[in-house]
């Protein structure tokens, strides 16, 4: 929400405080039909053509028109036949969507939370660790990982209470069709790829490998922001399955 009200505010479409009000008020998201107590997840990325004579509330509405268009009945259909409702999807639809930029790796990332999810094991994402920092300067440290907040899905297993980022219609069905994988791991390559592992030992293997020589303090080594590295599983690791 903070990125949208941001390039609104550069276009001179919106007045950013205005248009963060209005997109994180309960009775707007109400209004809307959307889920949860913000309209977080429901504002589709996508090209529009908006007038500067619009208040933010019209800007919201064509955006969440637009994520139904995307999010179909099908994609609805499948997911609660899966046991998710559609609020799930479109969270785990938004971790993916911060996790990686690269389509081919989406439905693997969903498979992973998914397998973590029905082992029941902490997700661990950071993505989803930033988002419910007040203050984020690039640099997520071990210190961050422990503090305690309903999006720290280090220190919380399940889903975080809602979505993390407005995700596009890849990682939308990304969350819908998983890949079939046995994955649980992964690691970034530093490169805006990642390094996939199915048990602890391949992980910790690929994060020696990977993260060698980073900041022992760190939580991530100096890849883009908003990449989990995971190697924080390393030093205190889940439940193996």
């Amino acid at each position: 929400l903070y990125d949208i009200a941001k390039t609104l505010g550069n276009l001179e479409l919106a007045d950013p405080g205005n248009f963060l009000a209005t997109a994180t008020s309960p009775d707007v998201a109400g209004k809307m039909g959307t889920p949860g107590p913000t309209l977080e997840g429901y504002l589709f990325p996508d090209t529009y053509l908006f007038v500067k004579e619009m208040v933010p509330e019209e800007i919201i509405s064509i955006m969440v028109r637009r994520f139904r268009k995307k999010f179909t009945p099908e994609m609805e259909g499948i997911a609660e036949k899966d046991g998710f409702t559609p609020h799930q999807i479109v969270t785990i639809a938004s971790i993916i969507e911060k996790e990686t930029g690269l389509e081919e790796e989406k439905p693997l990332i969903s498979a992973v939370i998914r397998k973590r999810l029905s082992l029941g094991m902490p997700l661990q994402m950071d993505p989803t660790v930033i988002y419910g920092l007040k203050k984020f300067d690039g640099n997520l440290t071990r210190k961050d990982l422990r503090k305690p907040h309903p999006y720290n899905t280090y220190q919380n297993t399940g889903l975080p209470p809602g979505p993390i980022s407005n995700p596009g219609h890849s990682s939308l069905q990304a969350a819908v069709k998983p890949t079939d994988t046995d994955y649980l791991y992964f690691v970034s390559r530093n490169d805006g790829s990642h390094q996939f592992s199915r048990n602890l030992r391949e992980h910790n293997q690929a994060v020696a490998i990977y993260q060698k020589g980073r900041n022992p303090n760190m939580a991530r080594s100096e890849g883009p922001v908003g990449k989990s590295n995971s190697g924080e599983e390393a030093s205190t690791p889940p439940p193996r399955p």
